[in-house]
């Protein structure tokens, strides 16, 4: 039987496993000099000034959103199309959650959309890179400007990728901060990991803090009631922080990752055009849609299918295609759908169509830097093959 091929997987090497033992050998597993040499390398791939990493993208997303130190009675606004936590990390910090609706081609937030939503309670927009496609960025920038509101960038999938104006995602031309995600199906793994990029060194300070259980050890701060510090070993609280701390160990595969990275999204890029050569003809299905003037990472590959036209639900599709070996996974059904969402916040179906009508359709096919040109004609003789 042929190997099953899933939708997304990592690529590890000996460069990687070299990387990690050398850790394992050392002195720090966790809280040493590997974190501060990822932190300089990913701010310096992406051209920000600053770069935070953490334990995960969901608790990076968390501690943005705190690091902006926000009325809890405001409102944030993201896509409905992506996953719970461009959403989740809002709760988190006490705010209502909003959404705009996607673009039908893009899959990303609508900017349009965008400004239907905004009101004077909205404080943050968290705008998502869908499957690594760049949002619209200059349009969402302009609209925060002129309402006075932050932007996180939710940059999970998006890493190696670039605006229109060359700039890399990350470098945070558009943004007050961006996260990223460096999990196994990301384009580079840390195992579990994540990172928050940033131009504002006040930002930058206060990340650092809240990940670290918002403790400090600079005797500059020392507020206790004793007249001095006890010791260069002490430690101090300064307010309520988390144990979101990235291990040595994270830290050193990411490093590694971080150098093949360009290679990464070359070879996803390179499969990407094997797909969209081969479906071209499909009438009952759509391929990705690249906007002009960006770099897609393509994190994901995603097709539409008009399962109406071959006469099957996406569970027998995705069921037919297990059953060739193929992968499959839906990215995603629209937050607002969620029982949670509808159940505590009163979302319901028809708020958002466009995306509610992409989810109808949506199917994500496998697609990762290792793949061999083999499997990705199995992939493609099998779908191509649903319809008969």
């Amino acid at each position: 039987m042929e190997q099953f091929i899933g939708y997304g997987k990592q690529w590890i090497d000996d460069d990687d496993i070299a990387a990690v033992l050398e850790v394992l050998k050392s002195d720090f597993l966790t809280q040493g000099p590997r974190i501060i040499e990822f932190e300089k390398a990913l701010a310096h791939y992406v051209g920000a000034q600053y770069a935070v990493v953490v334990s995960s993208g969901t608790a990076a997303l968390h501690l943005a959103v705190k690091a902006l130190n926000l009325d809890i009675r405001k409102q944030g606004i993201t896509t409905p199309i992506t996953f719970a936590a461009s959403s989740n990390c809002l709760l988190y910090n006490g705010l209502k959650p909003g959404f705009a609706d996607i673009d039908e081609k893009t899959y990303c937030i609508d900017p349009g959309e965008i400004e239907k939503h905004i009101t004077a309670e909205t404080s943050v927009i968290i705008p998502v890179h869908f499957a690594g496609q760049p949002a619209e960025m200059r349009e969402i920038y302009e609209i925060a400007k002129k309402h006075g509101v932050f932007i996180i960038e939710d940059a999970s999938h998006a890493i190696g990728g670039k605006f229109e104006n060359g700039r890399p995602v990350g470098s945070c031309c558009f943004s007050d901060m961006a996260i990223f995600s460096f999990h196994p199906v990301k384009t580079i793994a840390a195992g579990e990991g994540g990172a928050i990029t940033t131009n504002d060194k006040t930002f930058y300070e206060r990340l650092s803090l809240l990940r670290n259980h918002g403790i400090t050890k600079d005797s500059s701060d020392f507020k206790c009631c004793h007249s001095e510090p006890p010791g260069p070993w002490y430690y101090e609280m300064q307010e309520l922080g988390y144990n979101y701390r990235i291990t040595d160990i994270q830290a050193a595969l990411g490093i590694s990752q971080l150098k093949k990275i360009d290679q990464f999204v070359q070879r996803r890029r390179k499969i990407i055009e094997m797909y969209n050569q081969a479906f071209s003809n499909n009438q009952w299905l759509t391929t990705p849609y690249e906007r002009e003037g960006v770099c897609s990472a393509f994190h994901l590959y995603v097709i539409k299918i008009d399962f109406k036209q071959i006469d099957k639900t996406r569970t027998q599709v995705m069921q037919e295609l297990k059953a060739k070996g193929i992968g499959t996974q839906v990215h995603y059904i629209p937050v607002h759908l969620q029982p949670y969402y509808r159940e505590n916040w009163g979302f319901k179906p028809g708020d958002y169509p466009k995306a509610e009508q992409y989810y109808e359709q949506c199917l994500s096919i496998p697609l990762f830097p290792k793949m061999k040109d083999d499997d990705v004609l199995r992939v493609i003789d099998a779908v191509t093959g649903l319809k008969k």
